[in-house]
């Protein structure tokens, strides 16, 4: 009876303190317009700019009622963007060339972290130092056909044959990596890699780019075309306020930090420190030195692109491989503000 009675103090407990989070962070949206904009994952330190512009209230001084739909693993962001369903949201490379393959054609607005921060990641422990040392092992991933592709030319270019086993893993990268279901696992190192080190688990990595792959801008924040033709202004104000909350976070990680745990629902982080950490991580590598936060190279947009048609990871709708792509199509920097490009 008493775990029962304690039980439901908890959960009251909790429901009050969702209520006063949602309560607290209303506001008089009847003069605004609506923008709806999808997240690819749980709130993290890739999305702090949006977070960050929300709580200066820069998106309301842009005439626009934000609404941030929450991560569901049943729809995916560019689903929800190219489908008309959200205005905006969070992709990747990846994501939106392979989108344009089946025709679900989403656009990049503008590149969140300025290069690929991911790595491939071993126990340290394991005694493996050098890719090569891979062949014969167990990759961990979520079952996208350029995963492979890329583990197995690291491989190649480590001097391995790029043999490897490859199983999709239900859990967290971390988890499987840690618990010996695989050996080698594909992480970003602003959050795993800092997540990793706070666990306790040691980890040896290894940079796609010092083996060969061409770099490229991930995440990405992307639009559909359909919304690009019908709502441009909307879409220049939306990123107008965006550039400015990564702009802030660029120079005031602790602070931004701060104000992504404190708007977003209470036990989103569960581990303060690693939002802290990985913010400190990712602030300076938003953009590179000198240039404002967003612009997107052309070259990123043609190489990695070109890679995953090589290697023949692009599918149409129909499951074949696809033999070209306008390159040209799948980004944009002219919703940036002005003097960025």
């Amino acid at each position: 009876m008493k775990k029962t009675i304690f039980a439901a103090v908890v959960i009251a407990a909790a429901a009050i303190l969702a209520w006063s989070w949602w309560h607290k962070n209303e506001q008089d949206t009847s003069n605004l317009e609506p923008f709806t904009f999808a997240l690819d994952w749980t709130p993290n330190t890739n999305h702090t700019g949006i977070y960050v512009a929300l709580n200066k209230g820069w998106y309301k001084d842009q005439g626009i009622d934000l609404k941030i739909l929450p991560y569901s693993d049943s729809t995916l962001p560019d689903v929800l963007v190219a489908t008309g369903k959200a205005d905006a949201g969070i992709g990747s490379t990846e994501s939106t060339v392979s989108d344009a393959g089946v025709g679900s054609n989403v656009v990049s607005l503008a590149s969140i972290v300025a290069h690929n921060t991911s790595v491939i990641a071993v126990r340290k422990d394991s005694g493996i130092t050098t890719p090569a040392q891979l062949d014969g092992k167990t990759f961990g991933g979520f079952g996208a056909p350029y995963e492979k592709a890329v583990m197995k030319q690291v491989i190649q270019n480590a001097g391995g044959q790029g043999d490897f086993k490859v199983v999709t893993v239900n859990t967290s990268p971390l988890q499987a990596l840690k618990s010996g279901a695989v050996d080698f696992v594909w992480v970003f190192s602003g959050w795993e890699g800092i997540q990793a080190k706070h666990e306790g688990l040691q980890l040896r990595t290894f940079k796609q780019t010092d083996y060969g792959m061409p770099d490229y801008s991930t995440p990405n924040i992307i639009s559909a075309p359909t919304t690009i033709k019908t709502k441009p202004e909307l879409l220049k104000k939306f990123m107008s306020a965006t550039a400015k909350g990564y702009e802030y976070a660029r120079k005031h990680a602790d602070e931004s930090a701060r104000i992504l745990i404190e708007n977003t629902p209470p036990g989103t982080f569960t581990d303060q420190s690693l939002v802290y950490e990985s913010q400190r991580y990712l602030s300076p590598r938003y953009q590179d030195p000198g240039l404002a936060w967003g612009v997107q190279k052309p070259s990123f947009w043609r190489l990695y692109p070109k890679f995953m048609l090589d290697k023949k990871t692009v599918l149409d709708a129909s499951g074949k491989p696809v033999g070209s792509l306008d390159f040209d199509s799948l980004f944009t920097n002219k919703f940036l503000p002005r003097g960025r490009v």
